[in-house]
């Protein structure tokens, strides 16, 4: 297995996304092409050790930055990002992992690899831990504007990754708004309230930011906009109670003690909510496997990046999306009919 990477990507660069790429090569038993500016990367390459991991670099030109508008990402032909993507497209790498700017990964695999039938807008889903297991968030960042039918499509999508995937038969689809009343939200999830209520799909109705990690949905949908800004909240609570915990428990002899026994269940806890073990999201929706990461990701969150990729290489995720989309697409489309 062959997993592509963006060396280029984030905002570190290669001497993030290379250790990581080592990391992940060592782990995992693949080998990983790094993209992007050879130089760049071969000097990194001296400060790692490279030792029981495979390898390769596939020269890219030039690079996307992270606050880069389309009329820019067009612009660069050579960029790491479409190199990538062209590597999935000719059957050089098996999945495209970046670390760099979203809207342009997105605007790129699509325009190379081409979106799934029945799919406008593909989208950017990220499991996360809940109280009753897990919860798949769509989309969190890849659409800024949606429709109601995206977020329709985005139901789809994620109704049929948590049954193809994880195995649940019916998921419960949860609509992210304001308030759980059928009234409550603005006139796009008003619309899509209509929409999905009317579907196959198992829909419980509205659900809140705080149910995101209640468990109280198995899919959550929103669009990008505020799927983005609700993940990015829930990660800044959780890195603003951490700190303020440790900054406690320094003030007193006690807290010190108590920590020092809590100290191997606090960081279970802690492992299970830092970003950095997700890897990242995967884009849903495309011909192929491509996995986002965040613009500040560190080489552990590379590597799980990568093992994600894996994952979802080794488990036919896009296959099995494929062949249920376009059934249950049809079913959606009688029902709406």
């Amino acid at each position: 297995m062959r997993v592509a990477v963006d060396a280029m990507g984030g905002d570190f660069g290669p001497r993030v996304t290379v250790e990581g790429a080592v990391k992940a090569s060592r782990e995992y038993e693949l080998e990983v092409l790094l993209v992007g500016v050879e130089d760049l990367i071969k000097k990194e390459f001296e400060k790692v050790n490279r030792s029981r991991s495979k390898l390769s670099i596939v020269n890219a030109s030039e690079a996307i930055g992270m606050g880069e508008g389309i009329l820019s990402v067009r612009k660069k032909k050579k960029s790491s990002i479409r190199i990538g993507a062209q590597l999935i497209r000719d059957g050089e790498a098996d999945a495209f992992v970046s670390m760099g700017n979203t809207a342009a990964v997105v605007y790129i695999t699509k325009a190379i690899l081409g979106a799934l039938k029945g799919v406008e807008k593909p989208a950017l889903s990220l499991l996360v831990p809940s109280l009753k297991g897990l919860t798949l968030l769509i989309d969190v960042g890849a659409n800024v504007n949606c429709r109601p039918h995206h977020l329709e499509q985005f139901a789809v999508m994620g109704h049929t990754f948590m049954s193809s995937v994880l195995g649940i038969k019916r998921p419960r689809i949860g609509l992210m708004s304001i308030g759980e009343e059928e009234s409550k939200g603005n006139e796009l999830t008003k619309e899509a309230f209509n929409r999905l209520k009317e579907s196959p799909l198992n829909f419980i109705g509205n659900v809140e930011g705080k149910d995101i990690y209640s468990g109280k949905a198995d899919v959550i949908v929103s669009d990008g906009f505020t799927g983005n800004i609700a993940l990015k909240v829930s990660e800044g609570v959780i890195e603003t109670f951490f700190y303020m915990a440790r900054t406690e428990i320094m003030k007193n002899i006690f807290a010190k003690i108590g920590f020092f026994l809590m100290k191997r269940n606090l960081k279970k806890i802690y492992k299970k909510v830092d970003y950095t073990e997700y890897g990242g999201a995967q884009l849903l929706g495309i011909n192929g496997v491509c996995i986002i990461g965040h613009g500040r990701s560190n080489s552990n969150a590379v590597k799980n990046a990568v093992g994600l990729a894996k994952d979802f290489v080794m488990n036919k995720v896009q296959e099995k999306i494929q062949n249920e989309i376009a059934e249950l697409s049809h079913r959606l489309g009688q029902a709406g009919g």
